[in-house]
């Protein structure tokens, strides 16, 4: 098989989508497709092309019973400006390959992430990671805004200065703030691609992540639609139990009593809840 050209994502390469105030996400280049998953599945036993409902068969019969070799086959190079924070949870995904703009060698741009006031909420009482849900007041919010503005300003005027009295680049950015911008390329394969995507998706990932993992699923729809389609299905949109859940799980259905206790019963009626508002 050729290499595969895939015309709805071929319309996207090098296009910038925004995301948050300030950055984006570009697809750069992509190699493979829902064919090459299909192909290199396949090729054990040599089988030629099939029908599209038999190729979408095969993908969700893969995903499904976690064969996950096939979905290495593909791979995308993404190009990404976030601000710092986010970029430090993203390297987080050690599978993926990352080159990052080097504040050593090069002038750090003048731009931060200020979040909007819809985004600015108090520390959450049952999570210790995230906020609440409920925003801040509108006017504390812009309070905070400000307060965000004033602390960056200061801070690239100090590195400015510092560069300009000719004080080392590497020195000078100390002090910037984790608000600041970065940039960098980073390529992974459709199966960690898949893994990121299910922790960066979920309600409880951090929102400003939340929001390039969606541009991202989005981008990936177009490359390998099918692929994504099981993806969300038999990933995004499924709750998983362990043993001992399961055997919970069959005794409330029987309409006998949880045996699980405490933290453990806890967690099972969670992931009960979540699989129900999904």
């Amino acid at each position: 098989m050729a290499h595969c050209i895939v015309p709805e994502a071929e319309e996207i390469l090098d296009k910038e989508f925004t995301v948050l105030d300030k950055g984006f996400v570009r697809l750069v280049d992509y190699y493979g497709s829902d064919q090459r998953i299909v192909q290199s599945a396949r090729v054990s036993y040599g089988a030629g092309t099939k029908t599209v409902s038999q190729d979408a068969a095969l993908i969700d019969y893969l995903l499904r019973h976690q064969h996950t070799s096939p979905f290495e086959q593909v791979v995308f190079t993404f190009h990404l400006k976030m601000p710092i924070f986010v970029a430090r949870q993203w390297v987080r995904h050690r599978m993926g390959r990352m080159n990052e703009v080097s504040g050593r060698y090069s002038i750090m741009k003048d731009e931060f992430y200020v979040p909007e006031d819809s985004c600015i909420a108090n520390q959450a009482s049952d999570n210790k990671q995230g906020r609440n849900l409920e925003p801040l007041p509108k006017e504390q919010a812009e309070k905070v805004r400000t307060e965000f503005i004033a602390g960056q300003e200061a801070a690239y005027k100090t590195y400015a200065g510092m560069v300009e009295s000719g004080l080392a680049r590497e020195i000078a950015r100390i002090n910037l703030p984790l608000a600041l911008y970065t940039e960098f390329y980073w390529q992974m394969d459709l199966h960690n691609l898949f893994h990121f995507l299910k922790l960066r998706l979920d309600s409880h990932a951090q929102y400003e992540i939340r929001k390039y993992a969606e541009v991202i699923l989005d981008m990936v729809r177009k490359v390998c639609p099918m692929a994504t389609a099981s993806f969300e299905n038999n990933m995004n949109a499924a709750v998983s139990f362990n043993g001992e859940e399961m055997e919970a799980l069959r005794a409330v259905l029987a309409g006998k009593e949880n045996p699980l206790t405490d933290k453990k019963r806890q967690r099972f009626e969670e992931k009960i809840k979540n699989g129900i508002q999904l």
